[in-house]
């Protein structure tokens, strides 16, 4: 077991390995100040780790109740989310109680989201069961929900008070669900490390998977503490999001998931980038080995003309200008602040 403390706004613990979600109990108790939770989770992931988290809570002494949802993206709507607060209203959740998210990143973005809002914000905790969101959503603070416009253009910033990633969680995850959370880790290693970029491009990852949780887990942790707003390095984080996001519209979120779209819109920008002369040396290459290494895309059916007019709505559009995020070399990131019509001939010409 490792654990990582973040000192953000709210300083909060990353406790990761195998087996501690039977200790969950003991952690949660330490840092609510309530007995009453609601165990937010999709209908996947609650029938294999919610009954028994619920059990043990309540043999320490919680009060609790169950939001089941249908699993998947189509779930990070406002229909779902008002039903959410429909419920906590029902159970007359307080000020001074909590929510558990108990699933992947739809389920910790939507249940994050709930608790930044219901009653101008409640308490709480992130229990990741993906790979994606043990690396990557469970930390840090950012939550949301999508609308028709696009990807999580309705959020909030709003840090649990403790995430608990057991890595034992990812042993019932399909190869396709493991997958997608590598999409996120090679971001990791472009955006930072080029050390753990060369981990993963060896393959064989799962013989190193708490190492590798960990090292993005303290990436996002030093990005966070410097920056937990997203005005400048955070910005850092969205690599390959852009043009990721822009694949999910335009597929209805019905396509390629979300660590696979990132996985293409890195290379995408990458090979972008390089042929218009922003990147002095060639690195697509690379990724895209490392890509295919870890059974990533790194191409799709989708015009350019498309993938622009689907990402001009991104986050990281200020008025006429928007942030690209481009790795010049592996490890490192830098934002570069483009025109639209700019952004537009990096990305269809």
């Amino acid at each position: 077991m490792q654990k990582i403390t973040v000192k953000a706004s709210q300083s909060y613990d990353v406790i990761i390995g195998s087996g501690v979600l039977g200790s969950a109990a003991g952690y949660i108790g330490d840092v609510l100040r309530s007995r009453r939770t609601v165990i937010v989770s999709d209908d996947n992931v609650f029938p294999i780790y919610g009954t028994k988290l619920k059990e043990t809570l309540e043999k320490s002494g919680f009060a609790v109740s169950e939001f089941v949802f249908p699993h998947g993206e189509q779930s990070k709507s406002h229909a779902v989310l008002l039903n959410l607060y429909g419920f906590l209203a029902a159970q007359n959740i307080t000020r001074s109680d909590s929510i558990i998210a108990l699933g992947g990143g739809v389920t910790g973005d939507l249940a994050g989201f709930a608790a930044a809002s219901y009653l101008r914000g409640i308490d709480y905790v992130q229990i990741p069961t993906s790979l994606l969101a043990q690396i990557d959503s469970s930390v840090g603070g950012k939550t949301a929900v999508d609308i028709p416009a696009g990807k999580n253009l309705v959020g909030a910033f709003k840090q649990p008070k403790l995430v608990i990633a057991d890595t034992d969680t990812l042993s019932t995850l399909p190869d396709a669900f493991f997958d997608d959370g590598m999409g996120e880790a090679v971001k990791y290693g472009m955006i930072w490390s080029e050390e753990l970029f060369d981990l993963i491009a060896e393959g064989n990852i799962k013989d190193h998977l708490e190492e590798m949780i960990v090292k993005c887990v303290d990436i996002k942790r030093e990005v966070v503490e410097t920056d937990e707003y997203d005005k400048g390095l955070r910005m850092i984080l969205n690599f390959g999001h852009t043009l990721g996001h822009a694949i999910e519209k335009t597929q209805n979120f019905c396509g390629l998931s979300h660590g696979k779209a990132v996985a293409v819109g890195m290379y995408l920008i990458t090979s972008a980038a390089e042929k218009h002369g922003i990147i002095k040396d060639s690195i697509s290459g690379k990724l895209r080995s490392c890509l295919e290494t870890n059974r990533l895309p790194w191409s799709v059916d989708i015009p350019a003309e498309t993938l622009f007019e689907n990402s001009v709505n991104d986050k990281k559009r200020f008025s006429d200008d928007i942030n690209v995020i481009i790795c010049k070399t592996i490890g490192k990131a830098d934002i570069v602040k483009l025109p639209i019509s700019e952004y537009k001939k990096l990305i269809t010409e």
